[in-house]
């Protein structure tokens, strides 16, 4: 087989990169190495960005999330037992949309579909060769049967545990890490949220977040330890925890019931340069992780997949490899601003291990700060709906 582009990885990146290809007359492959079902079955953040809206019109998908999302011109911060509101709209005069990344990946499987594009799920060792030719080729296995694809470029939008990182010669790639010595615990239950809008909290007790799906779904999550295991937590010691975490109003009205999915994630920051070798681009979380504190994981890789279909499509369409070559540096100068707003949103509303009673006090200071100076309101709240791309 030949194609132009291999696309490694059918997650919201891969697909999204596939639709705008697509647009610009670039023929792609998607490769998966999970079912259809399970990549449809991840639960995942749904906070995108004005950007990322913006990208799925552009492809012509956005109508469902149009009609099923749920536009917030804000969020609220709980700490010292109040709550305050950060306008988003009053600040920046944009807005941010709560729609789940299981629905975008069906939204972009369904487009996919619809113009006959080819992807194979369950396509096992894939493995990459020649990326530093001009003659890249990709290789896999599909029910027992040996394949080859042969290329112009591969994208690696495989995840952090893919094969396209590794990839790249050991000596070429650099990483910077920071592992957060705490997790969150989040359930999903189907009942309506306690807010119209998110709610951060930063307690004592630890770090809570009030989320939600839709408006009969909601997504809640407690700051816990590491050694934790979820069967640990019945759902009713978690909704007590949660509760502990809140104001008086939330935890007072709440509706709690059971849950359909419980799970405890750890929280690192995580970013690889460069994001090309030879003829591998890596993009999101192949290239970069962020706590999932700033909303930031998947509107990063859809900025990635934007500033590279635009360099790709410059390629073929003008003959012009300036774009390519500046795609990590591009692609990093945001990566990196966005990790330093994910950093500071969890330093700010977390308990650390080590955490004294100076460093809480610092905490509540500079959270009073931010809700009370219009500077400090501005500079949180256009890095939360996106900062440009």
């Amino acid at each position: 087989m030949r194609t132009q582009v291999v696309i490694i990885g059918s997650g919201p990146a891969g697909l999204l990169l596939g639709q705008l290809l697509h647009r610009r007359g670039v023929d792609t492959i998607v490769l998966e190495n999970r079912s259809r079902d399970y990549v449809l079955g991840r639960i995942r953040a749904g906070v995108l960005e004005q950007g990322t809206v913006a990208l799925l019109d552009e492809v012509g998908l956005g109508a469902r999330m149009h009609r099923e999302g749920l536009p917030h011109d804000g969020t609220e911060l709980c700490f010292d037992g109040r709550r305050h509101r950060i306008d988003f709209k009053e600040q920046t005069g944009t807005t941010v949309m709560v729609y789940g990344q299981t629905e975008v990946t069906r939204d972009l499987m369904d487009g996919r579909a619809a113009v006959g594009a080819p992807t194979v799920y369950e396509a096992d060792g894939v493995a990459l060769h020649d990326i530093a030719t001009d003659h890249p080729r990709v290789t896999y296995s599909k029910d027992g049967v040996s394949h080859e694809i042969q290329c112009d470029f591969i994208a690696g939008c495989d995840g952090f545990h893919g094969p396209s990182r590794p990839a790249i010669p050991v000596g070429v790639l650099k990483t910077y890490e920071r592992v957060y010595p705490f997790g969150w615990l989040g359930i999903l239950s189907e009942t309506p949220p306690v807010s119209d809008e998110l709610i951060y909290a930063n307690h004592e007790r630890g770090f809570a977040l009030c989320s939600m799906r839709s408006k009969t779904r909601s997504r809640y999550y407690i700051q816990c330890r590491l050694d934790e295991k979820e069967e640990e937590w019945s759902d009713g010691r978690f909704w007590d925890e949660l509760k502990r975490r809140l104001d008086e109003k939330a935890a007072s009205t709440i509706v709690t019931g059971p849950s359909i999915e419980k799970s405890i994630a750890p929280l690192r920051s995580f970013v690889a340069e460069p994001m090309r070798f030879g003829r591998l681009f890596l993009a999101g979380d192949s290239a970069h992780i962020v706590p999932p504190t700033g909303a930031k994981g998947l509107n990063l890789a859809a900025s990635d997949v934007h500033y590279l279909a635009n360099a790709l499509g410059e390629y073929y369409s003008a003959k012009s490899s300036a774009g390519i070559d500046h795609y990590s540096q591009q692609a990093l100068s945001r990566v990196w601003k966005a990790v330093r707003f994910s950093w500071w949103m969890t330093n700010l509303m977390h308990r650390f291990p080590n955490t004294e009673p100076f460093d809480y006090k610092m905490q509540v200071a500079e959270l009073d700060y931010l809700v009370h100076s219009k500077a400090a309101m501005t500079s949180m709240a256009e890095n939360y709906v996106g900062l440009p791309f």
